[in-house]
């Protein structure tokens, strides 16, 4: 009895410890090349998240660097380092996945749909983008940057 106790009381904390909710993927993540900082943040029942940091945000000419690639061309003066690059995201506590949201690619001006999955320590964050179904997509992982 006190085995079945035991494992009882060892399953109950692991579930405990590996839950996650939905705003545990709330901070700021740092692409796989370093190259970027992407603040995620929640508005209401819904997930966004901003450029925040550019290594390079200045173009040759010194200047920052445009959404030149946008097919908007209203929004091609717009600054890449603030962009708005993650939109919609609602998350299904059931799955353990943030989804029905889009990712922008500002390199080809693109949006694409977008999943995000946490690891269980809450410190990377593998995002999937994708056209149509998402087995024709790229994935990446993304690290936290604040605790």
């Amino acid at each position: 009895m006190k085995k079945i106790l035991l494992a009882f009381s060892f399953l109950c904390f692991a579930t405990f410890l590996f839950a996650q909710s939905a705003d545990d993927v709330v901070g700021t993540w740092i692409n796989p090349k370093g190259t970027g900082k992407i603040k995620i943040f929640r508005t209401g029942d819904y997930f966004y998240g901003n450029l925040v940091w550019l290594d390079q945000p200045l173009d040759a000419q010194g200047k920052p660097k445009l959404d030149k690639e946008n097919p908007d061309v209203s929004k091609r003066t717009r600054k890449i380092q603030g962009l708005l690059m993650l939109t919609g995201f609602t998350f299904d506590a059931d799955d353990k996945v943030w989804q029905n949201g889009q990712i922008y690619d500002p390199k080809n001006g693109k949006t694409y749909s977008c999943k995000m999955t946490l690891s269980a320590d809450n410190n990377q964050l593998d995002i999937r983008g994708y056209i149509g179904i998402s087995m024709i997509g790229r994935s990446e992982t993304w690290k936290r940057v604040d605790p």
